[in-house]
């Protein structure tokens, strides 16, 4: 399917609404300038019925094709939020907000998923309907569950549903595979609580600094010592809190951390791990530690029929050599995994290419990608919904 005319034409006026967004993003489930533009837009379009509110901020739209079907709905999914993050591009549509800019390509995803719907529209050329989803909070906040809790895929029957986020791939490339793409991303708490006292006198207090400094250094053994080298899993300490003097032994100290995971087993093995470590290393050294780990946004696993044919159409839009099928996992997060927890569906990787990645404040959609993008979508509607 080469890039459409009436698809090249909807790829200005698209890259003109992803502009727009980036110079006001808004933040998680917070976006009342995001999601009233995205509803007026898809009531616009002529979209058979457009919902607010879904999952807090979320927004559907439901289109439905020209011609006789089973009934069947698939949903396309767009996320919607941005970044708490200082922009520093310097392009004219650069954020006017301070301290928010979309650095992930939520404004991109928008563009093109929007441009799929005016498209979807219009031509209507598919059997079944497609259920527009625009996400709020995938930025840590838990859209995907808020929307899925707010019983969104049994009000609107959705049956499948299909993602797409971009990388630093080359442009006009993707990558789609069945199985785990994104790994879950986990939290840890540790509080420290030891004997506070005078800086010269540590005998007679229980150092949680000298405490915590070791439990930093041996959770590194877990994944180093207890996971099968074969498997995947980070764990990083983010953030370590402890005192204000310089002659104060602190009384507690604080830590926090992130746990990243492809697999439930290794997640088991790791929390449990984690656990022991971090108890028997503060008692080593007089002190108690509570620990507290978080399970998070799961792990995004593409379903095998789903995924074989997005990688088809994926082949059709861009030819099969520039779709990467072997690619391996990330460690990011990305909530759809949700989604893909609560019906079958893909998540595929459009490449942008770019010197900068995403959450890199240097970073920017890059627009020429969006044609491919709204063909993608599509050819996914005319194809899984085929008369």
């Amino acid at each position: 399917m080469p890039i459409s005319n009436r698809i090249a034409d909807l790829a200005h006026e698209a890259a003109e609404w992803r502009r727009d967004f980036h110079q006001h993003p808004e933040l998680l489930f917070d976006l009342p300038r995001t999601s009233a533009i995205v509803a007026e837009k898809l009531r616009a379009f002529g979209c058979d019925e457009v919902v607010t509110g879904i999952g807090r901020s979320g927004v559907v739209a439901l289109i439905r094709g020209s011609h006789a079907g089973t009934g069947r709905v698939i949903g396309l999914r767009s996320d919607m939020d941005a970044l708490p993050l200082t922009e520093i591009t310097g392009l004219p549509h650069a954020s006017r907000v301070p301290g928010m800019m979309h650095a992930c390509g939520h404004d991109g995803h928008m563009a093109m998923l929007l441009g799929a719907a005016k498209y979807l529209a219009e031509t209507r050329n598919f059997a079944g309907t497609v259920a527009l989803v625009f996400q709020p909070a995938e930025e840590g906040g838990g859209g995907a569950r808020e929307m899925i809790a707010d019983g969104m895929m049994e009000r609107f029957g959705i049956q499948e549903i299909y993602g797409m986020h971009n990388g630093i791939d080359p442009a006009g490339t993707f990558s789609v595979k069945a199985g785990p793409t994104s790994a879950a991303a986990d939290r840890i708490h540790i509080l420290v609580e030891g004997k506070g006292g005078h800086g010269a006198m540590p005998h007679l207090a229980a150092d949680t600094v000298l405490a915590t400094a070791q439990i930093v250094i041996a959770i590194q053994s877990v994944v180093s010592r207890n996971v099968d080298p074969l498997e995947a899993a980070v764990v990083s300490i983010g953030s370590l809190n402890a005192g204000h003097a310089n002659n104060v032994i602190p009384h507690t100290a604080e830590l926090r951390g992130t746990v990243r995971i492809l697999t439930k087993d290794v997640q088991a093995l790791v929390e449990a791990r984690l656990r022991e470590v971090v108890e028997k290393t503060a008692r080593t050294f007089g002190a108690t530690a509570t620990f507290t780990y978080i399970h998070g946004c799961p792990m995004v696993v593409n379903h095998v029929a789903e995924a074989e044919h997005a990688a088809l159409v994926a082949a059709a839009i861009v030819g099969p050599d520039n779709v990467r099928r072997d690619k391996p996992p990330s460690m990011g997060a990305e909530d759809f995994s949700f989604m893909l927890e609560a019906r079958p569906g893909c998540m595929v990787g459009i490449g942008q290419g770019g010197d900068f990645g995403v959450h890199h404040p240097a970073y920017d959609f890059n627009d020429e990608i969006i044609p491919i993008g709204i063909s993608y979508w599509a050819r996914l509607v005319e194809t899984r919904l085929a008369a």
